[in-house]
C-alpha cells in the first residue's frame, strides 16, 4: 500500500470531525473570544479553514517562507458566517485530499522547509509535514474551538467517542 493510500482514511477522519465542529460555530458568535490575546471564534474558524492550503504548499514547493524579508505577509479577513467557512473548509479539503491521493511516496518521502524571515523553522519529509503541521495542527485548533463552544454553552461534537454532549 502506498504512503498516501495509508495517510487518506486518517486525514478523511480528521476532516470530518473538525467539519462537525466547524458546524455547531452560531454566526452571532464569530466576534466572541475568551480571553483579549485569544482569536475569534470566528479568526479561528478562519485559520481551521486555511490550514489545509500547506498541504499544496508543501507539495508543490520545496521551500517556504511564511514571512520573506521585506515583504507584508499575506493576511486573511476572517469569515462573516459559517456558510462561508465551511465552504472555504470544503474547497481547501478536496483540494488537499487531492495532492495527498496523487503523492507519490518519493514525493511524500523528500524534504520540505518551512521558513520564517529567512530563517529555517524545520525541515521534515512531507509526510511528516502532512501528519504534524496540517493534520496535527488542525486537530489542535479543532480542540481549542471545542472550548470556545463548551465556554459558550453549544454543545461540543463527539470527536473519539461520546462527548459530554453527544452519546456518539
Amino acid at each position: 500500500m502506498s504512503l498516501s493510500k495509508a495517510l487518506l482514511p486518517e486525514f478523511d477522519h480528521e476532516m470530518a470531525n473538525t467539519r462537525k465542529s466547524l458546524e455547531r460555530i452560531p454566526d452571532e458568535k464569530l466576534d466572541w473570544k475568551p480571553h483579549e490575546k485569544s482569536m475569534t471564534m470566528g479568526g479561528l474558524a478562519t485559520h481551521l479553514a486555511n490550514l489545509l492550503t500547506w498541504t499544496n504548499i508543501s507539495m508543490n514547493e520545496d521551500v517556504f517562507d511564511m514571512a520573506p524579508p521585506g515583504v507584508e505577509p499575506p493576511k486573511r479577513e476572517p469569515v462573516s458566517s459559517v456558510p462561508e467557512a465551511l465552504d472555504l473548509f470544503d474547497n481547501n479539503t478536496k483540494a488537499a485530499r487531492s495532492a495527498i491521493e496523487s503523492a507519490s511516496d518519493d514525493q511524500l518521502l523528500k524534504p520540505w522547509t518551512l521558513l520564517h524571515g529567512g530563517q529555517t523553522v524545520f525541515s521534515l519529509p512531507r509526510i511528516a509535514v502532512l501528519r504534524s503541521f496540517v493534520m496535527n495542527h488542525t486537530i489542535h485548533h479543532r480542540a481549542q474551538l471545542g472550548v470556545y463552544l463548551r465556554l459558550n454553552d453549544i454543545p461540543v461534537p463527539a470527536i473519539y467517542g461520546p462527548s459530554a454532549d453527544e452519546s456518539e
